[in-house]
C-alpha cells in the first residue's frame, strides 16, 4: 500500500519553474521542533503560523496575525503542509502563481507541547505548546472548530495562553515591521530587484519608482537606526526632574487613559549610552553604585544616549515586587546580589533618545520609542504593560494580589517634570511619607522602642499626624535605633498634644519613613498604621499630605443652556442631545482631539441655519477653551484654539459648535505634523462600493511604502484613510509627500481618481484630497459630529469591516453608547496609533 505524500498537494499547486519557493520534499531540522511564522500579503494580508511535525511544517493562515492578549482569539484556517525549506523563504512569489505576492520571515524559533501533551493531540483538535521565539513567545492554544454545513476549509482558533509573556491591548503584528531574518519592511522586500516581481498591485511607471525609491530609503533608515549599531554625537544624559501622580479616589474612565501597575519600589532614572550608565533617584541623587547590578544588564544592551524613567524592585517569595525587601537587598552590600536577591528595573517612560528630547512627544508616542529601543532587554529589565481604559479592572486584580495600586496617564499628554492631573495614582490602601518626629519608650525587654511619632509638612510647619508601632520586627527594632540615636534632641521640633508626647524622646525631623494606614481620623491621625520601610531618596522638606483629588464629571462643570433647542431639524436632535453624546465621547474623542489647533463649525441656530466656521478666539469661549498663537503668512501671529478635556469640549458646544476639525500637529510644536489624512471626495454619481475598494487600494499601496493607516468614515460622502506619523519631518515634506501621492494615483488609474478638486474635472471620479496636509488645513476628527442631516458622525472603524458598511454616515450621535463601547473593544485598539515615518520619495 502506497504511503501518501504530506507534500503533494503543496507541489500540486506550485509552478517551480516560475516561483523561488523550494520545491517539496520531507526532512527533519537539526533540532525537530522548528516553528516560523510568515507575514503573506497575497489577495489578503495574513499570517502564516507553521510548527514542526513529522519532516514538514504544518501550516496555518492567521488573518489577523498573532495577538499576545489571552482574550483576543484569532482566527487560523489550516492550508496545505509545507516542506522545512520553507522556513528560510522570503520574497515576492509572482502574481498568478499560488499564494501570489511579498513573503516576510516575520518570527522563528522552537516549540515543544507541554508537559503530558504532544503534537497528536492535532488530530483531537486541540495543542497546548509552548514557543520560544523571537517574537511569540510562552504557551499557546490551538484549537480546531467545528466545521458549519458543507464547510470543506478547516478553521481554529489560535490564542495565547496568560503567562508571563501575555499582554493585553498589545497590537504585536502593528508593532513588528521588520523581518527577523533580513531586518526588511515588505516595501524593501518586494522592491528587491533579485525577485521575480517588484512592487505588487504596481499601476503605472512613475507610482513604482517612486515606490521603489521609499522601498531604498526605508532600507537605508532601517540600516542607520539599528539599536546599538550606530553611536551618535550626544552625550551621556544629565539627570531630569520626574513627572509626578496626583492622588485620586477613583479610576478615570475611557480610551484616553493608560493604565499601569504601580511599582512598589524606587523611582530611578537610567541614563545611558554604550557601557556608560548611571542611575538617578528622584531627587537627582546619583545611586549607580548602590544597583551596580542593573548597571551591568543594561551595559550588556550598548544603547544610544537615552534617559529612561522607571521604578527598581525586589519580588518576594511569590514574585510580587516588595518594598521591604528592596531595602533589605541594598543593605546587604549596597545591591549586590545574593541568591534570590535579585533586583528589577520596569521601564515605563522615555525622556530622551540620542539628543532628542522626548518629552513634548505623547505618552504613547514616548512608551512606543521606548519598547522599539528596549525590544532586546530581557530579565531583570522589563517594558512596563499598559492597557488602554478598563482601569477599574486592573485595579481590583493588583488589590486581590496584595498590590499598591494603578497609575493612569493620559495617552496623548506631553512629559511635565511636575506633579500634575495627567499621571493620577489610585491605591488600593493608603499610603504616604511621613517625617520621624520622635520616638516612645517600649515597657517590652530589649525593644528600644515602642512606637514612632509622625509628622508631615503643611506649609511651612511641621504637624502631627499620629504614631505608627506596628509592622517592625526584631532586627529593624535595633536597626532604627541606632539611625536614631545621632538624632537625638532635647526639645521637641513642632506641638505634640500632651498625651501623645508623654514619654517620648525627640529627634531632629530629618528621616522619612512609608506608613500604610486605613484612614486619617477627624483630627487629622493615622488610624491601624503599619511601618513599610525607610526612603532614602526622599527629603523631608518635601513630605507634604496627599490628599485624594475628586474626578469632576465635565457635565457638571459645563452648564448647557437651550438644551431643547432642534439643531438637527431632519431628526429632531437637540442642543441637549448633542451635548450629551459629546459628554459620552469626550474619552474617546480626547486622544486625537486634545491639544491640537481647532478650527470650528458652529451653527448656534441648528445646521438649517447658518453655519461658519472659527478658529479664533477673542476670548469669549471662556477658561475651559485655550489658545496658542501661530504664526500666519503674512507674518503676524494670531491666536487659535485648542481644547484639553472635555470641559473644553463642551464649552464649544455651548457655543453652538457641531463639528470638530483639527489640524495635523499639536500645539507644543505646529511645525511638526504627526499625522496625514487622505480624503476620498467621491462624485455625486459613483456608490459607495467604488469608495471602500478605493480606500482598500490606497490602504494597500501605502503599505507599500511601510506606511500603516487606518479607517475612518467621514460622516459624509467618504472614507478618510489616517497615517500617523513620527514628528521629524516639515510641513514642505509633509504636503508634498500627500501631493505626490495623490498625483501618482491620479496617473496610474486616471480612470478612478484624480487630485484636482475642480467639480468637472471628478466627473466620475474620486477626489483623493490631499489639501487638508498643508499647514494651517484641518481634516474633521475621530467622532466629531457633522452639520448634516440626521446627525451622523465620522467613526473610526477597523479595516477588516469596511466592507460590512453600505454609507459613510452608517453611525450617528444617538448611537453614543455603542460608539463609546466599540471605541474601548478589541477591534479598535490601537487604532490611529503608529511609530513611522514619512518615506523619503
Amino acid at each position: 500500500m502506497a504511503v501518501r505524500d504530506p507534500l503533494a498537494a503543496y507541489n500540486a499547486k506550485r509552478d517551480f519553474t516560475r516561483t523561488g519557493e523550494p520545491s517539496g520534499k520531507k526532512a527533519s531540522s537539526t533540532t525537530g521542533n522548528l516553528f516560523i511564522v510568515q507575514k503573506h500579503d497575497a489577495t489578503r494580508l495574513h499570517w502564516d503560523f507553521r510548527i514542526e511535525v513529522d519532516g514538514v511544517l504544518k501550516s496555518w493562515a492567521v488573518t489577523r496575525g498573532p495577538s499576545p492578549d489571552p482574550e483576543d482569539k484569532r482566527l487560523a484556517v489550516q492550508t496545505e503542509d509545507h516542506p522545512l525549506s520553507y522556513a528560510e523563504f522570503e520574497g515576492t512569489i509572482p502574481e498568478g502563481e499560488y499564494g501570489g505576492g511579498t513573503v516576510m520571515l516575520w518570527d522563528r524559533g522552537t516549540w515543544e507541547p507541554i508537559k503530558g501533551k504532544s503534537a497528536k493531540d492535532l488530530l483531537d483538535g486541540h495543542l497546548h505548546f509552548r514557543l520560544v521565539g523571537q517574537r511569540m513567545k510562552g504557551e499557546w492554544l490551538l484549537i480546531r472548530l467545528k466545521k458549519r454545513g458543507n464547510e470543506k476549509r478547516e478553521n481554529w482558533l489560535l490564542r495565547k495562553i496568560d503567562d508571563a509573556f501575555a499582554a493585553q491591548g498589545d497590537l504585536l503584528v502593528e508593532r513588528a515591521l521588520t523581518s527577523v531574518l533580513t531586518g526588511r519592511t515588505m516595501a524593501e522586500i518586494a522592491a528587491d530587484k533579485r525577485s521575480s516581481h517588484s512592487l505588487k498591485g504596481k499601476r503605472g511607471k512613475d507610482f513604482a519608482a517612486e515606490m521603489q525609491a521609499a522601498a531604498k530609503h526605508n532600507a537605508r533608515m532601517t540600516k542607520a537606526q539599528a539599536p546599538g549599531k550606530k553611536r551618535g554625537a550626544a552625550p551621556l544624559p544629565a539627570f531630569q526632574p520626574v513627572q509626578l501622580a496626583t492622588l485620586v479616589d477613583s479610576v478615570p474612565e475611557g480610551r484616553q487613559w493608560l493604565h499601569e501597575i504601580k511599582f512598589d519600589g524606587y523611582r530611578a532614572l537610567i541614563a545611558a549610552k554604550g557601557k556608560d550608565v548611571r542611575v538617578f533617584t528622584r531627587s537627582g541623587l546619583d545611586w549607580s553604585e548602590k544597583f551596580s547590578p542593573l548597571i551591568r544588564h543594561f551595559a550588556s544592551l550598548d544603547l544610544p544616549s537615552c534617559l529612561i524613567d522607571g521604578e527598581i524592585t525586589a519580588s518576594d517569595a511569590e514574585g510580587n515586587p516588595d518594598f521591604s525587601r528592596l531595602q533589605a537587598v541594598l543593605k546587604r552590600g549596597h545591591g549586590e546580589q545574593g541568591e534570590g536577591d535579585a533586583l528589577s528595573f520596569h521601564a515605563f517612560d522615555l525622556l530622551e533618545l540620542d539628543g532628542e528630547d522626548l518629552k513634548p512627544l505623547s505618552n504613547v508616542e514616548r512608551k512606543q520609542r521606548l519598547s522599539g529601543l528596549l525590544a532586546e532587554a530581557s530579565p531583570p529589565i522589563h517594558v512596563a504593560d499598559h492597557i488602554i481604559g478598563g482601569g477599574e479592572k486592573l485595579l481590583e486584580a493588583m488589590c486581590r494580589a496584595g498590590q499598591e495600586g494603578i497609575i493612569a496617564k493620559r495617552a496623548d499628554a506631553p512629559y511635565l517634570p511636575k506633579r500634575t492631573q495627567n499621571w493620577l495614582k489610585v491605591k488600593c490602601i493608603l499610603r504616604q511619607e511621613f517625617i520621624i518626629v520622635g520616638m516612645t519608650k517600649s515597657s517590652a525587654r530589649r525593644r528600644p522602642f515602642a512606637s514612632l511619632l509622625l509628622a508631615q509638612r503643611e506649609g511651612d510647619a511641621l504637624v502631627y499626624k499620629g504614631k505608627v508601632g506596628t509592622g517592625f520586627n526584631e532586627g529593624l527594632l535595633d536597626e532604627l535605633a541606632a539611625r536614631f540615636e545621632p538624632l537625638r534632641r532635647e526639645d521637641r521640633a513642632l506641638e505634640v498634644p500632651k498625651t501623645e508626647a508623654r514619654g517620648a524622646s525627640w529627634l531632629e525631623p530629618v528621616v522619612v519613613a512609608e506608613i500604610a494606614f486605613a484612614e486619617f481620623t477627624g483630627e487629622g491621625r493615622v488610624r491601624h498604621a503599619s511601618f513599610v520601610g525607610l526612603r532614602e531618596d526622599k527629603k523631608a522638606e518635601d513630605v507634604t499630605p496627599e490628599k485624594p483629588v475628586r474626578i469632576e464629571n465635565p457635565k457638571e462643570i459645563i452648564s448647557i443652556s437651550n438644551r431643547s433647542r432642534v439643531i438637527f431639524p431632519e431628526s429632531g436632535q437637540t442642543k441637549g442631545d448633542l451635548a450629551d453624546y459629546y459628554a459620552q465621547l469626550a474619552p474617546a474623542m480626547l486622544p486625537f482631539l486634545a491639544n491640537r489647533p481647532l478650527s470650528l463649525v458652529r451653527c448656534p441656530q441648528g445646521r438649517a441655519k447658518q453655519c461658519f466656521f472659527q478658529k479664533h478666539d477673542s476670548g469669549s469661549f471662556g477658561e475651559h477653551v485655550h489658545h496658542v498663537p501661530i504664526r500666519e503668512k503674512d507674518g503676524d501671529s494670531e491666536d487659535y484654539l485648542y481644547v484639553g478635556d472635555a470641559a473644553g469640549i463642551l464649552t464649544c458646544v455651548q457655543m453652538g459648535t457641531i463639528e470638530f476639525h483639527g489640524w495635523c500637529a499639536r500645539t507644543d510644536d505646529v511645525e511638526a505634523p504627526d499625522r496625514m489624512v487622505i480624503d476620498l471626495d467621491p462624485d455625486e454619481g459613483l456608490d459607495f462600493a467604488d469608495v471602500k475598494r478605493a480606500a482598500k487600494d490606497i490602504r494597500s499601496r501605502l503599505s507599500d511604502l511601510g506606511l500603516v493607516s487606518f479607517a475612518m468614515l467621514s460622516g459624509g460622502k467618504g472614507v478618510h484613510v489616517v497615517i500617523p506619523l513620527r514628528r521629524d519631518h516639515s510641513w514642505q515634506a509633509h504636503a508634498s509627500f500627500a501631493e505626490r501621492f495623490a498625483k501618482a494615483l491620479g496617473m496610474a488609474e486616471p480612470e478612478r481618481y484624480v487630485a484636482n478638486m475642480s467639480k468637472a474635472k471628478r466627473k466620475g471620479r474620486i477626489f483623493i484630497d490631499w489639501l487638508r496636509n498643508q499647514r494651517g488645513s484641518t481634516a474633521v476628527m475621530p467622532y466629531s459630529a457633522r452639520a448634516r442631516a440626521n446627525a451622523p458622525v465620522a467613526a473610526p472603524i477597523d479595516w477588516n469591516e469596511l466592507d460590512d458598511f453600505e454609507k459613510a454616515s452608517a453611525f450617528t450621535i444617538s448611537d453614543a453608547a455603542a460608539l463609546l463601547k466599540r471605541s474601548e473593544g478589541k477591534l479598535l485598539r490601537g487604532w490611529g496609533v503608529a511609530e513611522q515615518s514619512l518615506p523619503d520619495v
